[in-house]
């Protein structure tokens, strides 16, 4: 069981999207929840650290791409249960809007792989439920399902 496994209290988690070229930075990643699935990069807020500074933090350890964190644009909670009924996990998300700095998507820290990805692309991918509805309200490319 790791440390993020039933937390004491919610945690802050920050996130990127970040679309150059009419693709958008994506990773799959290495650990639960969502092991394996295609999501918007990002991780932990650390204490004293701002949204803005996590975001370029954590986009740089996952997938080696600079970005420039903006404002907030999604916001939402993922809270999992146990078989027994008790919280494995449970974060409250916010997602930045980004503009891309420099740097070409090569998978680090706890993401197994980072790239761009279309519209067309994302089809083939196995996205967090969250990921396809946050590409849906941002009416990337030809996101539909």
């Amino acid at each position: 069981m790791s440390e993020r496994e039933y937390p004491q209290h919610p945690r802050v988690g920050v996130g990127a999207v970040v679309i150059r070229n009419n693709a958008v930075l994506l990773v799959r990643r290495g650990n639960p929840p969502g092991k394996d699935l295609w999501a918007i990069p990002g991780g932990h807020l650390r204490l004293g650290e701002t949204l803005g500074g996590a975001a370029e933090r954590e986009i740089w350890e996952e997938t080696g791409v600079r970005i420039r964190a903006g404002y907030p644009i999604h916001a939402f909670d993922f809270i999992e249960r146990d078989p027994a009924g008790s919280i494995r996990y449970h974060y409250v998300i916010i997602d930045l809007q980004a503009e891309y700095i420099s740097g070409e998507p090569c998978g680090g820290d706890d993401a197994l792989e980072a790239r761009w990805a279309t519209g067309q692309e994302l089809t083939s991918l196995n996205l967090s439920e969250t990921t396809l509805s946050l590409l849906k309200i941002l009416k990337f490319s030809t996101v539909t399902a």
